[in-house]
């Protein structure tokens, strides 16, 4: 008797359970086709984010499972395919540059959207949600909450801020070549800055040509002038507001990591990227492909891997470098 009391206390547990989340689901999909019919704009934010939410909690699993395929096969993250390091990347933000540090990032972004998430329990109470995300998107909310539009306002802002520093990335360029003892390179590389500051593009040859400048001269990462490691790190949205040896020993490890999923990704090959991957690929080298046609960012991004496969880690200054000299005039 005990035993047929308790299996029908909890099926009456399960059907209270069942005909609440019911209710509840009656009572949002209502609210939504209010929304949409009354308020369509504010219908687009609370759309967004429910997508968000959907997001966020993919991207936990995604991200789950990855930490625990490198940790049971003991994988460092230069053994993973191109779309998981790509995943793991992607939640790195400025002045993150190890796995750790993504891996605490991402951590403290959804610590960041647990509260939204609880405001937004209530079927009205995220309307508190809609306002922070209609007035404050880039400051409050992480990326999975803005909307496609907002995505591109954003991609464009931060461009225009990386776009800020090139002017000081190549007058630093083009003094350190003056001081570089031998004639022929130093020329090499005078008229390489020039034909970009006058609006041209630069040729993979001519790029390759200056390659042992980067390594072993006055325009190693190691010797550059702190100012130009600044706006360098800048270009790459990394703080430029640190001590020197921090500076160097980030943007050194930030370039290395775009190497090393560049040969990821030539493994996988580039024409198996979505467009979306494709752009995303090619704004994280330097180029903001929002803008762009999918053959010019296929092309622009073949160009690069073929740049970056041909060099070694010691160069890494020239990888730094074509973020600005192969993507300024587009």
């Amino acid at each position: 008797r005990s035993q047929v009391r308790s299996l029908s206390s909890r099926a009456a547990s399960r059907a209270l359970v069942a005909a609440v989340v019911a209710a509840a689901r009656w009572v949002n999909t209502r609210y939504e086709q209010y929304l949409e019919r009354s308020f369509p704009r504010f219908y687009i934010l609370h759309s967004t984010f429910k997508t968000g939410i959907q997001a966020l909690f993919l991207e936990v699993k995604e991200i789950m499972r990855i930490k625990s395929k490198m940790s049971q096969q003991r994988l460092s993250t230069q053994q993973l395919p191109y779309r998981e390091m790509e995943r793991l990347r992607q939640v790195l933000v400025s002045g993150a540059d190890s796995v750790a540090s993504c891996w605490r990032q991402f951590r403290r972004d959804v610590l960041k959207a647990i509260p939204i998430g609880i405001i937004a329990i209530p079927p009205f109470a995220n309307f508190l949600v809609i306002v922070l995300m209609y007035f404050f998107p880039r400051q409050l909310l992480i990326r999975q909450f803005w909307t496609p539009k907002q995505q591109l306002e954003f991609l464009d802002a931060y461009d225009c801020i990386r776009r800020g520093s090139y002017p000081a990335v190549l007058r630093s360029l083009a003094l350190a070549a003056r001081a570089l003892p031998e004639p022929q390179p130093r020329e090499l590389l005078q008229q390489l800055c020039a034909q970009v500051q006058g609006g041209a593009r630069p040729h993979l040859g001519q790029l390759l040509a200056v390659r042992g400048l980067f390594s072993g001269s006055l325009l190693a990462l190691n010797r550059l002038q702190v100012d130009h490691v600044r706006a360098l790190s800048q270009v790459l949205f990394l703080t430029p507001h640190l001590p020197a040896f921090f500076l160097r020993h980030r943007l050194r490890s930030h370039v290395l990591e775009i190497r090393h999923l560049d040969r990821a990704l030539l493994h996988l090959g580039p024409g198996q990227l979505s467009e979306e991957e494709l752009r995303a690929a090619c704004y994280l080298r330097g180029l903001n492909s929002t803008h762009l046609g999918q053959a010019e960012c296929q092309a622009w991004l073949e160009q690069w891997l073929r740049l970056s496969c041909e060099l070694q880690a010691s160069e890494a200054s020239l990888l730094a470098h074509s973020m600005v000299l192969l993507s300024l005039n587009y």
